[in-house]
């Protein structure tokens, strides 16, 4: 089933410019290079606020300040995002991506306070909104829009290999800040290539505006697709991750035996990666939440439902030359 959840529409907080909290010139000068690199604007779509954390917690105050607490390496971590709701859904709506303004080194940076974590007032009411894929910690803030952390591994290696890298061991820490609708994404299953495969085709949208766009620009986003006890192993395993497509925001993918990129250890044929069940999880655009889609793998090949199938497909697929072979 798609995920589609209406949540009353609440205006983004006025933000404080953080650098009219900081006088330049009582900063000495190898501060100040710690400074631009503590306070700037975040990569687009959820913020990573750090990797392999132990303890999360959010806070929100009641101007619109976010507070991230976590345990890494040994140390208490402090973190203030603000800045950013929502996101904008591809580039032809023009305009810049949501994009939050941060500060880790406690309130140093945006308040000249390296201690003002500890006066902060959180103001955030128990999370009361959708569900959420790989959900850590949630709230309602003052203003009625919703913060969140969720908790991922999103760069595991493709074709269920085990990592090799530690960034493919890296839990992601993700934090968002919308109101209003989340992003929706749909998914159906489908035979594919006359039935001798299976897969899925499926579209991304946000506020009913297909996502797409240069990731370079912090525009379009990535599905990335798992597979639930196939032959890759028990459990949960990353199979792909796949681009949407312009114009209308658009995936499609057909389990079947492929190589793994270069730079693997192993360059051997593997798969298909056909599971008992399926996910598509991607990051919403600008600073909204990671969303999944999560169903079971289809039967047997049956004609009358694939030419049902392929109905919905030529309503969703209109015009998408990438995915006119997978249908």
């Amino acid at each position: 089933m798609p995920l589609l959840y209406p949540i009353a529409v609440a205006a983004a907080p006025k933000m404080r410019s953080n650098r009219a909290a900081v006088s330049r010139r009582s900063i000495p000068l190898l501060a100040l290079a710690g400074l631009c690199l503590s306070l700037v604007p975040a990569a687009a779509a959820s913020y990573i606020v750090a990797r392999n954390v132990k303890h999360p917690t959010l806070e929100v105050n009641r101007v619109g300040y976010a507070l991230v607490q976590y345990r890494a390496r040994g140390k208490r971590r402090h973190v203030f995002l603000w800045g950013a709701v929502n996101g904008v859904a591809n580039e032809a709506l023009g305009g810049r991506q949501a994009r939050f303004e941060y500060d880790t080194t406690g309130g140093w940076a945006a308040f000249g306070d390296a201690k003002r974590w500890k006066g902060f007032r959180d103001g955030c009411r128990p999370y009361d909104g959708p569900e959420l894929p790989f959900f850590v910690a949630g709230c309602r803030a003052p203003d009625g829009s919703y913060w969140a952390l969720q908790e991922w591994r999103r760069l595991a290696p493709v074709r269920g290999l085990p990592p090799f890298r530690p960034a493919q061991r890296a839990r992601e820490l993700h934090v968002s800040h919308w109101a209003g609708p989340l992003p929706r994404i749909e998914v159906w299953p489908n035979w594919t290539y006359g039935g001798r495969w299976q897969g899925f085709f499926g579209r991304l949208t946000y506020r009913s505006k297909p996502v797409y766009g240069s990731q370079s620009a912090g525009l379009g986003q990535y599905a990335y697709i798992d597979t639930f006890n196939s032959v890759y192993g028990r459990g949960w395993k990353h199979d792909t991750a796949i681009a949407s497509h312009r114009p209308n925001g658009a995936f499609c993918y057909s389990f079947v035996p492929q190589s793994p990129p270069r730079g693997y250890p192993t360059r051997k044929r593997r798969g298909p990666g056909l599971g008992d069940r399926h996910r598509v999880s991607v990051v919403g655009p600008g600073v909204t939440p990671v969303v999944s889609w999560e169903g079971p793998r289809l039967g047997p090949y049956d004609p009358v439902g694939d030419a049902a199938i392929n109905a919905v497909f030529d309503r969703v697929m209109t015009g998408d030359k990438v995915c006119a072979k997978e249908r």
